[in-house]
């Protein structure tokens, strides 16, 4: 992995050597030089290591995915700040399976650090959302699922929301004592 500048200074490089292939007559030879300039500025904005654990992930390889993560060592000087957004919602959603806590600091900073996608964002809000009500937040749950709701604009998600606000509910019903054991009987 390069850092951020290096790719803008490797396609400044190549883009000098197309145009002296341009001069020297050389057409084909500066045309498929200016095409890898183009890889290394598309590189810049989309950092490869984030790409390859998001191809992991789409085949639910978790530990594959957090291997080509952890190879980004300094994500906030490697990165440019909405790529570091993405560095944290993949770590997020890897960690979210066993420690709620440290997903919940993921995907705050995801949340501040922006993601391009509208549904990403959604998607962060959902996650924060989910945490809020585990930890008995409500308001704010709520306040995180409207958002999410609000940014989710093909309703891709739904179903979960309508079901964590159907949960929401039954986490604000008081709970009904049974006597004997639990097995019937008159409500205290």
């Amino acid at each position: 992995m390069f850092n951020k500048n290096i790719k803008l200074v490797l396609a400044a490089l190549v883009l000098g050597a197309a145009v002296w292939q341009f001069t020297e007559t050389n057409i084909g030879n500066g045309i498929m030089l200016i095409l890898l300039s183009l890889i290394f500025v598309f590189l810049y904005f989309k950092n490869e290591m984030i790409l390859l654990a998001f191809l992991r992930l789409r085949k639910q390889d978790f530990p594959g995915a957090k291997v080509w993560l952890d190879k980004i060592k300094n994500p906030s000087g490697a990165l440019v700040p909405k790529q570091e957004g993405y560095y944290n919602y993949l770590n997020g959603l890897m960690v979210s399976q066993t420690n709620m806590n440290e997903a919940e600091k993921y995907f705050k900073k995801a949340e501040k650090l922006g993601l391009n996608m509208s549904a990403d964002m959604a998607m962060t809000k959902l996650n924060l959302a989910g945490i809020a009500m585990t930890k008995n937040r409500k308001r704010e749950a709520e306040l995180l699922m409207t958002e999410a709701k609000k940014l989710d604009k093909h309703n891709m998600l739904d179903d979960q929301i309508k079901m964590m606000k159907q949960n929401m509910k039954r986490m604000g019903q008081p709970k009904q004592h049974f006597g004997r054991g639990g097995r019937g009987g008159r409500p205290y």
